[in-house]
C-alpha cells in the first residue's frame, strides 16, 4: 500500500471533551490540527451541541476526519466512573480497590446508571441487566461499594 493511499482514509480520534467547555487548546488543538481541521470550527460545533447538557460533564467523543478535512463528530454518555462518583459524593477513586471503600451506591443508583449508558450506539443490544453488572464492575474498581 502506497503512502497516498494510506492517507487517503478517513482518520478516527478519541477525544474526552468537558461538555461546552470544548478550546483549541490541548487535547483537541494538537489531535485536530496534526490532521489538518481547524479546531475552532470543531470547538464552536461540539460546545453548540453539548450546550444542553450541564457544562463541565466529560464527553466521549470520536470525531472522523475525511482526508478533504472535514469532520463529523458523535457524543457519547459520560463514563461510568463519572455517574458513580456523583452518586456517591467522591472526588476520585481510592488507591487500594477492594481493600479500601471509600464510598457506597445503592442498587437503584446502578440501574439508574445502567439505563442512561444504555441509550450508548455500542450497548444497544445488551440487556439492562448485563450493563448493571459492568457498572457494578466499575464501582468495585473505584472502591466503590453496591449495597442493596
Amino acid at each position: 500500500m502506497s503512502k497516498a493511499a494510506a492517507k487517503a482514509k478517513a482518520q478516527v480520534v478519541r477525544l474526552l471533551i468537558p461538555a461546552g467547555k470544548a478550546a483549541p487548546t490541548p487535547p483537541v488543538g494538537p489531535a485536530l490540527g496534526a490532521r489538518g481541521v481547524k479546531s475552532m470550527d470543531f470547538c464552536k460545533e461540539f460546545n453548540a451541541k453539548t450546550a444542553h447538557i450541564e457544562q463541565g460533564v466529560p464527553t466521549p467523543t470520536l470525531i472522523t476526519v475525511q482526508p478533504d478535512r472535514t469532520f463529523t463528530f458523535i457524543t457519547k454518555t459520560p463514563p461510568a466512573a463519572y455517574f458513580l462518583k456523583k452518586a456517591a459524593g467522591i472526588e476520585k477513586g481510592t488507591g487500594k480497590p477492594g481493600h479500601v471503600s471509600n464510598g457506597t451506591v445503592s442498587l437503584k443508583h446502578v440501574y439508574e446508571i445502567a439505563k442512561i449508558k444504555s441509550t450508548d450506539e455500542h450497548m444497544k443490544h445488551l440487556p439492562l441487566e448485563s450493563i448493571a453488572r459492568m457498572i457494578v464492575g466499575s464501582a468495585k474498581s473505584l472502591g466503590v461499594q453496591v449495597v442493596p
